[in-house]
């Protein structure tokens, strides 16, 4: 099961790719490229044919720049050694939203881009397929093009005159609510009858911010993964878990010196669980559940390998 949407055709100028650097700690025990370390192959893949098209200079110019709405990531294919070349192919599109009227509601950024790498251990003899290319993970990446710092009457962004593209975009996008991340997947069964909040409180300091002046992106995911170990071990889920699939989408950021609060959902379907986790403020904690107002919304599915 995938909730990355189908990649789109498009011109040669928005395809790209690009290494992924790793660092010691993205490769799991079992040789698993870390659902958190995938998106920053966008970096020096996706991201660097964006900034290439004279538009993207222009907009930014305007204060008009692309913000994350949502990732998927999905994990993929092992082992792999810290010591293997890992590489990102990926696309990009540019497109627009339509609401209930049938009128431009936002335009999109949208990205896709599979991480490939080579087989192999970094302790112990090599593996049988050691040096064969295998697709490490996939990742997603949509963003709302909007203008964050300006004032709220100009931040919405439903079309633009910049050279180089059309006002409004042709290709469609087809908008997912962020409240639709934690919806049981198909097939599944909830093992809680409602989201429970996790016992640890999470504090932001600058360590988890970044140049956006709050908390980066790429923080979530850990929190969400924590959390749901914790929540599958009182399911007694209590053999090494790894996350092997992601959605996790954003509706208000986090700054540094708040605190927050996880609250999570267990599932399962056959013999795989997961999670569906939102984030919200230490004070809406206080209160009921479901009259919060999540910050970010998440689901994941875990594994033993």
């Amino acid at each position: 099961m995938t909730f990355i949407p189908a990649e789109p055709e498009v011109p040669e100028a928005q395809r790209a790719a690009g290494p992924l650097v790793l660092r010691y700690e993205d490769i799991s025990q079992n040789g698993k490229l870390l659902l958190d370390a995938m998106p920053v192959v966008l970096g020096p893949s996706v991201w660097r044919a964006v900034w290439q098209r004279g538009a993207a200079p222009a907009l930014a110019a305007e204060g008009i720049v692309p913000i994350l709405s949502r990732f998927v990531i999905e994990g993929g294919e092992g082992p792999l050694s810290v010591m293997s070349k890992v590489e990102g192919d990926g696309r990009f599109q540019i497109a627009h939203t339509v609401g209930a009227d049938g009128a431009v509601e936002r335009l999109m950024l949208n990205m896709w881009c599979d991480v490939y790498g080579e087989a192999g251990r970094t302790h112990g003899p090599p593996p049988a397929n050691a040096g064969e290319r295998l697709l490490a993970g996939r990742v997603f990446a949509e963003h709302v093009i909007t203008r964050p710092f300006g004032p709220p009457e100009a931040r919405k962004i439903t079309r633009v005159s910049v050279p180089g593209l059309p006002e409004v975009p042709p290709d469609r996008h087809a908008w997912r609510p962020p409240e639709a991340s934690i919806e049981l997947p198909p097939g599944a069964r909830w093992l809680d009858d409602a989201f429970t909040l996790d016992a640890t409180h999470v504090l932001f300091g600058l360590d988890h911010t970044d140049s956006n002046q709050h908390v980066n992106s790429l923080v979530y995911p850990r929190l969400f993964v924590d959390a749901a170990l914790r929540r599958l071990w009182d399911h007694g889920w209590k053999n090494p878990q790894i996350a092997r699939a992601a959605e996790i989408a954003y509706r208000k950021p986090s700054f540094a010196g708040e605190r927050v609060r996880v609250a999570l959902r267990a599932f399962a379907r056959d013999d795989a669980a997961g999670v569906a986790a939102i984030l919200m403020s230490d004070e809406e904690a206080q209160g009921p559940i479901e009259k919060a107002r999540p910050r970010v919304f998440a689901r994941m599915w875990f594994g033993e390998s």
